[in-house]
């Protein structure tokens, strides 16, 4: 009974290191896929924890999106409009209180019925306007 038990660890731990090789086989068969045998050879140097935590990280990877990722940097974008165009503005120091009485109204109104506007200003334009 003994000597099954301990051909029956041996197996097991063969069976193991055999998921392990698998696994090792599959993550280089990866990174050759996507050029990076550099990490194969980083991987061979290295033995036991360390190589299987490498291992992890590796097939949590997405590869697959990164490379997605490179390759859309190297498209060109195609800008269908290129001109500048100022637009009409108000100088809020310029305008009467009066005026910007009726522009704070019709500002809460917006608000409260849920409209809205967005500006994008260069950095600083909006201290320098004081809004």
């Amino acid at each position: 009974m003994i000597e099954w038990h301990i051909i029956y660890k041996k197996w097991s731990r063969l069976k193991g290191m055999g998921k392990r090789m698998d696994k090792i086989k599959e993550t280089f068969a990866l990174l050759k896929t996507y050029g990076q045998e550099h990490i194969i050879k980083l991987l061979n140097q290295l033995e036991g924890k360390q190589k299987e935590e490498l291992i992890e990280q590796i097939n949590k990877i997405d590869f697959h999106q990164i490379m997605e990722l490179y390759d859309n940097t190297k498209k060109n974008i195609e800008i269908k409009e290129n001109k500048i165009e100022n637009i009409a503005y108000l100088d809020k120091a310029k305008l009467s209180r009066e005026q910007r009485e009726e522009f704070d109204r019709l500002g809460e109104m917006a608000v409260r019925s849920q409209e809205y506007a967005v500006v994008t200003m260069a950095g600083g334009q909006g201290t320098r306007l004081r809004t």
